[in-house]
């Protein structure tokens, strides 16, 4: 059997190139590299490999730093604000002892300046004479004082007047006077035996020492008046045979009082 007469199809001969002896047949192939189009030519995808980037703390750093910069200037204005609610309130406090002190000057000037007025209105001192029959007492007392003889003596008894400044109010023993004066018609030492014994008190406050007046002996009690709720001086010395009795019945009226003291005259 003829294998040409085989129903085989006429297939032409391919040239697949081959190897030619000294090797392969490269104008055998149809995909030679002169020969392929751009459309032909395989795609080749490009990488582009950039480093990693690192990331960006810079608006972090910004926030971080307006938050401090923010509590800083917060805690100085805060401090700036004490600071000077405290120098207003030191301020103020110091403005009102300033201002207390200088109404304190004022009201001790005010003062000295009336304790002097006061004082110049007392001269010249009038001049008190008691009765004749009585040792004639005599003594300076301020002009500013008035006086009240309650008991003239004319007769005998007891010789009683009373001073006190601008007036005399209502005599009584617990009535404040300046001054009051007693010519007792007794003897010194029966008069002065009845204060002994209140100085001899359990609970006495009144003291008693020995001064003199226009040269004679005199006794002089300070603290507690008998019989009264009064505080002042009492000075008891003699005049012929009776005794006088110089009482102030406040010590404010000491000075006064030791003053017109120095000034007693009377006939013994």
């Amino acid at each position: 059997m003829d294998n040409q007469n085989v129903g085989l199809p006429n297939v032409p001969p391919v040239s697949m190139g081959g190897y030619n002896g000294g090797g392969y047949n490269a104008g055998a192939y149809n995909m030679g590299a002169q020969g392929m189009t751009p459309e032909n030519r395989p795609m080749i995808q490009q990488v582009n490999l950039l480093p990693k980037q690192k990331k960006d703390y810079s608006g972090l750093i910004k926030t971080i730093v307006i938050i401090i910069v923010s509590l800083v200037a917060a805690t100085f204005i805060g401090l700036f604000v004490w600071m000077k609610v405290e120098y207003d309130y030191m301020n103020a406090n110091w403005q009102s002892e300033i201002d207390k002190a200088v109404a304190e000057g004022k009201n001790e000037q005010f003062n000295l300046d009336e304790a002097e007025r006061k004082e110049t209105e007392k001269y010249p001192y009038k001049i008190f004479s008691g009765p004749a029959d009585y040792g004639q007492l005599t003594f300076e007392y301020p002009k500013t004082w008035s006086v009240y003889v309650a008991a003239a003596a004319e007769k005998g008894g007891d010789f009683n007047a009373y001073f006190n400044p601008n007036q005399v109010d209502a005599v009584g023993k617990d009535t404040i006077n300046a001054l009051r004066v007693t010519i007792r018609d007794k003897s010194f030492e029966d008069v002065t035996a009845e204060y002994q014994r209140a100085v001899e008190q359990r609970d006495s406050k009144l003291t008693v020492e020995s001064v003199t007046v226009n040269g004679v002996q005199a006794n002089r009690y300070t603290g507690m008046i008998p019989n009264t709720d009064l505080s002042g001086i009492i000075v008891i010395f003699k005049i012929r045979d009776k005794a006088v009795i110089m009482q102030t019945d406040n010590m404010l009226f000491k000075d006064d009082f030791d003053k017109l003291l120095q000034t007693v005259t009377f006939n013994a």
